[in-house]
């Protein structure tokens, strides 16, 4: 039997999705710049999962940007928001996504701008008091948190963020990848200029996603070649991956709140377990429910004879998940949001992440699983 605990990497295809993109492969091939029928009902099948999605995030149509993924669209909000607003100061957190990341600190060693990042606690929390000490010497900035962090699952609260970028005239992007289709996002109400999505987050395809521009920002495309998604991204555009994308946020929207209730019932159930089999075990990042992702639980085990092997032996079990290390060693750099936060680095971590797949009798099982590794000496 194995078991599929790595959720925050990528989720299953949701039989539904599936189902309405075999049937656009199968009934619908045309290029929707085309201007005969064939183009014309591609473009119709785009335009009916565009305006989904926004109606979804209470936004509007022309807001929704169909990208490859939440990489593509956070590096294009990012480098055409610095460029079109003559941006020179951006502020983000060390554990923020690579994807955002490497691109700022990229900007900031080519010169184009001076990066800032906010301290944070033990706890994962990013420190949003130096946040507003910073863009109140120098209001103009963008800046960049992501809703949920992909490792150990900490919230930010995006609001209060939103509201301090308003306050002193700040762009405010949020990568919002580990939050879309699992949170309601009411983008009629919260002020925000940027955010993201990947379709392969909430149980859609890979290679599809979007980004969500306030219709008060302008900016140029990332990449050029042709005149696609309103001349904001050249290429031709992937209808099935759209497709799939849509109607994965449209059943997540629909069955929101069940899922919810379902994936914390099996996150606070692995925790309590956890502390019953390995009284010494730690959970790096916040597990507070009101502050934390509740589909992420980041666990510190204690150091055996095994803790090198944990992910492999875990994956011999049948059981996968994904790890790190604070520390480095070989090519192994380790991770950058445990290093953040000062995790003890002779403890192994492994990241479970769930989903609506998951049941309690496979938490059981790894939970046994774990304390037989821990218990080896």
């Amino acid at each position: 039997m194995h078991i599929y605990l790595d959720n925050a990497a990528t989720t299953p295809l949701d039989s539904e999705v599936i189902d309405v993109m075999v049937a656009t492969m199968q009934n619908e091939f045309g290029n929707p710049s085309s201007i005969h029928s064939h183009g014309r009902q591609a473009k119709t099948i785009v335009e009916k999962a565009r305006k989904t999605i926004a109606n979804l995030l209470h936004a509007s149509p022309a807001e929704i940007f169909f990208t490859s993924g939440g990489t593509e669209a956070d590096n294009m909000a990012i480098v055409r928001s610095i460029e079109a607003y003559g941006i020179t100061q951006a502020i983000t957190s060390p554990l923020e996504h690579h994807a955002v990341l490497h691109t700022l600190e990229e900007l900031a060693k080519n010169g184009k701008i001076h990066l800032d990042l906010l301290q944070v606690d033990k706890g994962g929390n990013v420190d949003l008091v130096q946040l507003e000490e910073l863009l109140a010497k120098n209001p103009r900035s963008l800046v960049s948190l992501m809703h949920a962090n992909n490792e150990i699952g900490n919230l930010t609260d995006i609001k209060r963020v939103s509201e301090l970028c308003q306050q002193y005239n700040a762009i405010f992007h949020s990568d919002t990848v580990q939050t879309m289709g699992h949170y309601p996002h009411n983008l009629s109400e919260l002020k925000i200029d940027f955010i993201t999505g990947a379709g392969h987050k909430f149980h859609g395809p890979k290679g599809v996603g979007f980004l969500y521009i306030n219709a008060n920002n302008k900016i140029r495309p990332l990449i050029f070649g042709g005149a696609q998604e309103r001349n904001m991204r050249g290429g031709t555009e992937n209808v099935y991956g759209i497709v799939g994308l849509a109607k994965a946020l449209e059943i997540a929207y629909r069955d929101m709140e069940e899922h919810q209730s379902y994936i914390q019932g099996l996150k606070s159930y692995m925790i309590e377990e956890l502390r019953k089999a390995i009284p010494s075990v730690e959970f790096n990042g916040n597990i507070e429910p009101t502050q934390s992702l509740y589909t992420v639980l980041n666990v510190s085990l204690p150091c055996t004879d095994m803790s090198d092997m944990l992910l492999f032996n875990l994956d011999i079990a049948g059981i996968s998940a994904s790890g790190g290390s604070a520390c480095s060693s070989g090519s192994e750099i380790g991770s950058h949001v445990l290093r953040s936060i000062n995790t003890d680095s002779d403890r192994p971590s492994v990241r479970f992440s769930f989903s609506k797949q998951n049941t309690k009798e496979e938490i059981d099982k790894v939970v046994a699983k774990l304390k037989e590794i821990c218990e080896h000496n």
